[in-house]
């Protein structure tokens, strides 16, 4: 489907005259337009690399070149039954599972770099279970979402403007918000800028940074270049200073022609998965065609600094008095740290007197490693902690 422009002119009018049998001239006036020009939207810059193959081009009314990934890759995924709903941003495409009772309290789960709804897959049922609407979506570029090709098309700031537009689409209020990840930034940036839309908070492995404007944290190859003799960084130790350790993690998902989702995901699990769940984490990306969001994501990094900052949403969080949960695996030696943790439990007035918890048995993705009970946590803090 290729968005085209219909340019329609008026010709000029021509002037006809007969003669008629009484020797009157009579003049007849007569209208007509040129068939349409059809403008096509200008072909997108792919990134290096990336031959479209089988996947089909679309483009919204914007022009955005985006591919979708096909229902098929979705069929029969271990332990995801939920059935798929869609709504659109931006002229683009967005899956959200919506499960539990239509008029329940909304509990927004929000993944982040490379996974997807999926999961999430354990904690849903027993949520929705105890009498929550709960709904998990699948971020641009991510699951069974519509995903740019451009580099460009994606942003630090244009992820969180979309996760606006979807509260918008939805009609969501008094939303409690869980966060991990990319889902964190993004979303705690959302509840910073719309504080009066969420009700409660729940923070698992992921922060709120505050990055200078303009400033670049991480150094990264312009324009990158496919190098499929990287590693992945988190096969091994890391012991860069700063920042390093993150670049060379951004490096590698840039131009690595190997990235696999399901690799990254057990990489970061204290738990092993199992084939079907390996196979469900790379459903969405049958290609490199379909990767250009998890190949982008860890490089929005350096769009942090972009203005406005998050600075304004940090003293959102400072002054916030609803309730707010941390829940952090501590096998995360960078995002499940006590320093990290303690950025939110210690300082925000809503976190005082709650049940904050820090497995030590947990990784990163503390949903594979701990799903079934941390989805019991968020539940008996919502339970605790009504809406007024």
């Amino acid at each position: 489907m290729r968005r085209t422009i219909i340019a329609t002119t008026l010709a000029t009018a021509l002037t006809l005259a007969a003669c008629s049998s009484d020797g009157d001239d009579t003049a007849a006036e007569a209208t007509t337009t040129t068939p349409p020009t059809t403008i096509p939207c200008p072909e997108p810059e792919l990134m290096p690399g990336v031959e479209l193959g089988d996947a089909e081009l679309r483009f919204t009314d914007d022009c955005l070149a985006f591919v979708r990934t096909p229902d098929e890759q979705f069929e029969d995924l271990d332990g995801f039954p939920f059935a798929p709903n869609y709504t659109t941003v931006d002229g683009l495409r967005v899956h959200y599972v919506d499960e539990g009772p239509e008029d329940g309290e909304v509990v927004l789960m929000l993944h982040g770099e490379p996974s997807w709804s999926y999961l999430y897959r354990d904690m849903i049922p027993a949520i929705a279970d105890a009498g929550y609407r709960v709904i998990v979506p699948d971020l641009v570029g991510m699951g069974r979402s519509d995903k740019p090709v451009e580099q460009d098309a994606y942003s630090y700031l244009q992820h969180v403007e979309w996760v606006k537009e979807l509260l918008d689409a939805l009609e969501l209020d008094d939303v409690t918000v869980v966060v991990q990840d990319w889902g964190s930034l993004i979303g705690l940036r959302v509840v910073g800028d719309l504080p009066d839309r969420f009700a409660r908070v729940v923070i698992a492995n992921g922060r709120l940074p505050v990055v200078p404007e303009g400033f670049r944290p991480a150094t990264l190859p312009d324009p990158p270049v496919l190098d499929p003799d990287l590693e992945l960084p988190f096969a091994q130790p890391c012991d860069l200073p700063g920042l390093g350790c993150f670049g060379k993690w951004a490096t590698y998902a840039l131009t690595s022609p190997n990235l696999r989702a399901s690799e990254v995901v057990e990489r970061l699990t204290a738990t092993e998965l199992s084939p079907a769940e390996e196979a469900a984490y790379d459903a969405p990306f049958p290609s490199l065609a379909y990767m250009t969001g998890p190949r982008v994501f860890p490089s929005l990094i350096n769009t942090l600094g972009e203005a406005p900052t998050n600075q304004a949403a940090r003293e959102v969080f400072l002054a916030w008095e609803k309730p707010l949960l941390t829940v952090f695996g501590r096998l995360d030696p960078n995002l499940g740290s006590e320093v990290v943790q303690a950025e939110m439990r210690d300082y925000v007035p809503g976190a005082e007197g709650q049940e904050h918890h820090a497995y030590t048995d947990a990784h990163h993705f503390i949903q594979e490693d701990k799903g079934a009970d941390l989805a019991r946590r968020i539940v008996e803090f919502l339970d605790a902690n009504p809406l007024s």
